[in-house]
């Protein structure tokens, strides 16, 4: 399918499913259905719902969405670590959290009589991960998705409609930097707050700061070494204020789409 027959396809998807709650998370994805939707002439609740697992700019992009897009959002509070399920961090730790997430956003929808979408695209595997088995089980359908827009797609539109989030780097949630099977709490989620905030005041992007027994272990991809070479050592002082041990992973991380 070429572009514009994907675009048409989404069209009527909303002309069929003219009144939407959206799960807003401020990112690339459904930042562009956002503005698809609204120019397409649906009715969209954007939400966006706040846990420990997501910064704070993450909020504030999507604000800044909004504000462009002209459409108000809301903004609900979720506490996934009071799930003993998610806390655990086991391979299921994101099917639980999905789950208390889109379970808000499930009576959310119902509450308008809309049809619950999220912004999965067609880039996205399709499998059983923990989280796409949530999604279905909520009954929340992908519209980028199901009319074949890929990753690639999605930033050439959000580029030509002005959208800041064109060339944003994907962001996976705070839990990720934990390893599977170490328990998660609020003060480590803190922590790499704090340090990536960081960084990304230092001028670094696509990267992650990963918590290895105790440690901050850095993966930057291979773009950033230059960069970390002239700032090192204010890199590594920056890092040392929320860790006490600081590890520079010597394999680049790969840049994601």
């Amino acid at each position: 399918m070429t572009i514009q027959e994907k675009m048409d396809a989404l069209k009527s998807y909303f002309a069929a499913h003219p009144k939407l709650v959206l799960g807003f998370s401020g990112g690339v994805d459904s930042s562009f259905l956002f503005a698809a939707a609204k120019e397409m002439g649906a009715e969209i609740t954007p939400i966006f719902v706040k846990t420990v697992f997501q910064p704070d700019f993450e909020l504030e992009d999507a604000q800044k969405i909004s504000e462009k897009i002209g459409v108000p959002f809301e903004v609900l509070r979720a506490d996934p670590l009071t799930s003993p399920d998610v806390v655990r961090n086991d391979a299921r730790r994101c099917y639980y959290c999905k789950q208390t997430i889109f379970s808000l956003l499930r009576a959310r929808a119902d509450e308008l009589g809309a049809t619950l979408i999220d912004g999965s695209n067609a880039s996205d595997a399709e499998d059983d991960r923990p989280g796409m088995k949530a999604l279905r089980e909520m009954k929340a359908e992908s519209p980028l998705r199901l009319c074949g827009l890929t990753k690639a797609d999605i930033r050439a539109e959000s580029k030509k409609r002005g959208l800041v989030t064109w060339d944003k780097p994907s962001y996976a949630c705070l839990a990720t930097r934990v390893p599977t099977g170490t328990p998660i709490d609020k003060e480590t989620l803190a922590k790499v707050e704090k340090a990536e905030n960081a960084l990304f005041a230092l001028g670094f992007t696509d990267f992650r700061v990963r918590v290895f027994h105790g440690a901050a272990r850095l993966q930057l991809t291979e773009s950033q070494w230059e960069l970390n070479k002239e700032r090192r050592e204010k890199t590594f002082a920056t890092l040392h204020e929320s860790f006490d041990t600081v590890l520079l992973d010597m394999q680049p991380r790969l840049p994601r789409e």
